[in-house]
């Protein structure tokens, strides 16, 4: 069983890895430069010259799912990976402390928590108005707050261990007991977390993008993509499809990933 979780995780981590890559060579792999207009190619439908067609701007669609992917994916790694940084740090704090450190912190995340996640960015990127900068800081802050939880609970149920005492009474300092005992003890199902929230976080922006909260015009990431041809859905469909698809694909290898490590840590 632990060998096929492992193929999965290999095979799945190949998809994303791909997925990086076309990320990150979206400028030499398009075909067409994705913010120039041609109206004279205005909604072309799909073909051997325009893989997805064309926009209502002549623009390839292609063309344009490749460079948004490097907006889209990235950001979405840097939401997760700024909330799991942030999050695990004060959950360690609060958890090692405890006491007021404990409380205060802990009454913090739960103001984040007492609201939905999506309607707190929304509230919070709309008060900002700064693009896509709004919405990745806007989706951190409601982020953030369950990786502490879980990195709080978790320290306290360490930091009574025997193997902790034992590592105080050789005279390991607090520092050197949280890098060598307590990190690599969070490490599972901080990753796990972590590597499940890539495809949500994907589909927030995307979703605030899509009401005019995240990236900006001419922008390609794909949730403005599709907010911007949803009044041709009938009579280009192409249009809003191409960058639907390319976010179910994407959101689809990150949540299989993300689920073959889960079992796999589970599975010890």
């Amino acid at each position: 069983m632990k060998k096929e979780q492992k193929r999965k995780i290999l095979f799945y981590g190949i998809l994303a890895g791909a997925l990086l890559l076309f990320a990150a060579c979206a400028a030499h792999l398009a075909p067409y430069d994705p913010y120039e207009q041609n109206l004279e190619l205005s909604l072309l439908p799909p073909s051997a010259a325009h893989w997805m067609g064309t926009d209502r701007y002549g623009r390839d669609l292609f063309s344009r799912i490749l460079s948004g992917a490097r907006v889209s994916i990235f950001s979405a790694l840097l939401v997760v990976a700024a909330s799991a940084l942030i999050g695990t740090l004060a959950g360690i704090f609060s958890g090692w402390l405890e006491g007021k450190t404990d409380t205060v912190l802990m009454q913090i995340s739960d103001i984040f928590l007492a609201f939905p996640g999506m309607v707190f960015a929304i509230a919070f990127s709309g008060v900002l108005q700064s693009g896509m900068t709004g919405a990745v800081v806007s989706l951190i802050l409601v982020s953030w707050p369950k990786y502490a939880w879980l990195a709080r609970n978790r320290v306290l149920a360490l930091k009574h261990m025997p193997f902790i005492a034992a590592a105080r009474l050789t005279g390991n300092g607090t520092w050197k007991m949280i890098r060598r005992h307590i990190l690599p003890n969070l490490a599972g199902q901080t990753i796990v977390t972590a590597v499940l929230d890539i495809g949500t976080m994907m589909l927030e922006i995307a979703g605030l993008s899509f009401l005019g909260l995240g990236a900006e015009a001419p922008s390609a990431e794909w949730g403005a993509m599709m907010s911007n041809g949803r009044s041709m859905l009938q009579t280009a469909p192409w249009v809003i499809l191409a960058p639907g698809l390319a976010i179910f694909l994407t959101v689809l290898v990150c949540n299989l990933l993300g689920e073959a490590v889960r079992k796999t840590v589970d599975q010890g």
